[in-house]
């Protein structure tokens, strides 16, 4: 009998601590991996790229299920929009990590921002998993919504979807299992089944790879670039030539005037510069025309909205996207 980890989807064998899916235990409900990741921390680096999560998309889209399509709100960029191109199922939009922002923007302004996403989006709603708002909401519109008692979902990795899907366990269903989380990318590696009741089964699909600068940094420093809590952005005033960098992850330069708001962690230390400097110049290279009231997205990282078109250089660890699009606020 086939049996899968309960954490991360893979199969579940004794032969080979080498193989994904090893435990000392047949019986146990999580493979070392997770079980390691759950109680210590300690994450394991699986090598994994997108071609199998595509053959698991090609399998959604071949059914006329219901699709969460999972957003971090603080993380819309052109890779959600490239992810989006794919699926063809209706879908409910779920926009996670409202928590971050602060509570006198009203919802309307987030969902209005990705409002052209080219999906069949048949309702939306915005979520905080640490602050469990908006959940008996997202119950009640998966249970209305829903073709058939299967119901996927689908994201970005690290969009929030292992912790939303815990919460909704723990709130509406009798399961004591729950999913591996961590901040770290590629931590749910196969479909995992979750029967909430007997009219729901959310099957929880891996993350899509992007190029996001958690990808290509360590633990420590991806603690500082996540946020957890409320984001106080950092509005500058721009009247002369400068540098603003962000820790040793990120170089903004401008060039003339205008106002512009940074949206990062508040645990990154960033510095203003009034005067040319070479730091940070063995780094990727974005020359970006901006249009007016729009942002400048850094995968992972955060982002930059401009009130004024102008011309940014943007200098990136590599790999990391970088992007355009409407202001988000």
């Amino acid at each position: 009998m086939i049996k899968k980890c309960s954490g991360c989807g893979v199969v579940l064998q004794t032969k080979s601590s080498e193989l994904l899916g090893y435990t000392r235990n047949i019986d146990s409900e999580l493979c070392e991996r997770c079980f390691r990741i759950k109680h210590y921390g300690d994450y394991q680096v699986v090598e994994k790229d997108n071609e199998a999560y595509y053959n698991i998309l090609k399998k959604v889209t071949q059914t006329k299920d219901l699709v969460l399509f999972v957003i971090d709100v603080f993380n819309i960029n052109q890779e959600v929009y490239e992810l989006a191109q794919m699926i063809k199922n209706p879908c409910l939009l779920v926009l996670t990590k409202r928590d971050l922002f602060a509570s006198d923007i009203y919802d309307q302004k987030f969902i209005d921002a990705i409002s052209d996403l080219p999906l069949n989006i048949i309702d939306t709603i915005m979520i905080s998993s640490k602050n469990n708002r908006g959940f008996d909401e997202l119950y009640s519109k998966i249970k209305y919504y829903k073709k058939t008692n299967n119901v996927y979902v689908i994201g970005l990795t690290n969009a929030g979807k292992s912790t939303m899907l815990n919460q909704l366990m723990k709130h509406y269903s009798n399961q004591e299992s729950q999913i591996t989380t961590s901040m770290l990318p590629s931590t749910t590696l196969d479909m995992v089944e979750i029967k909430l009741d007997d009219s729901i089964t959310l099957i929880d699909t891996p993350g899509i790879l992007d190029h996001s600068i958690a990808n290509v940094v360590n633990a420590n420093t991806l603690k500082k670039i996540v946020p957890k809590k409320v984001i106080r952005p950092i509005t500058y005033q721009v009247k002369i030539p400068q540098t603003i960098i962000v820790e040793n992850l990120l170089r903004i330069d401008l060039f003339e005037k205008n106002n512009i708001t940074l949206f990062f962690s508040n645990q990154l230390q960033i510095k203003r510069y009034y005067k040319s400097v070479s730091f940070l110049e063995t780094l990727e290279k974005h020359e970006l025309d901006v249009p007016k009231d729009s942002d400048v997205v850094i995968s992972g990282l955060g982002f930059i909205k401009c009130s004024k078109s102008c011309h940014i250089v943007i200098y990136t660890l590599k790999n990391v996207n970088v992007s355009i699009r409407k202001a988000l606020i």
